[in-house]
């Protein structure tokens, strides 16, 4: 559990309704007003590069075509398991580690 979340129970439904109370939603405004400000000031897009483009920041050497596929690929699958993890938690009211069966 997250620090000011101390109230909201295991359901989707009580973590969601969480965040728009206080002290939760004090935390969360401050949450994405820092990444707000991170989008504008710090992860902007160059304008010279096409979109998606920002090159090897830790200059691996590796930024080519097919490492820029496989990162796109490896995007679009994460996307699909977390739909595919919040559906689940909907439907049987578990999070992700319950629905393995961890404690």
């Amino acid at each position: 559990k997250m620090p000011w979340f101390d109230r909201a129970g295991y359901s989707f439904q009580s973590q969601f309704d969480e965040i728009f109370t206080v002290p939760g939603l004090y935390v969360f405004s401050v949450f994405i007003l820092s990444f707000f400000f991170m989008e504008l000031a710090f992860w902007a897009q160059d304008e010279q590069r096409q979109p998606g483009d920002f090159g090897d920041p830790l200059g691996f050497g590796m930024y080519d075509d097919e490492m820029r596929n496989r990162e796109l690929n490896n995007g679009r699958f994460a996307m699909f398991c977390a739909v595919g993890i919040i559906a689940a938690q909907l439907n049987t009211g578990k999070d992700a580690v319950q629905q393995l069966g961890l404690p």
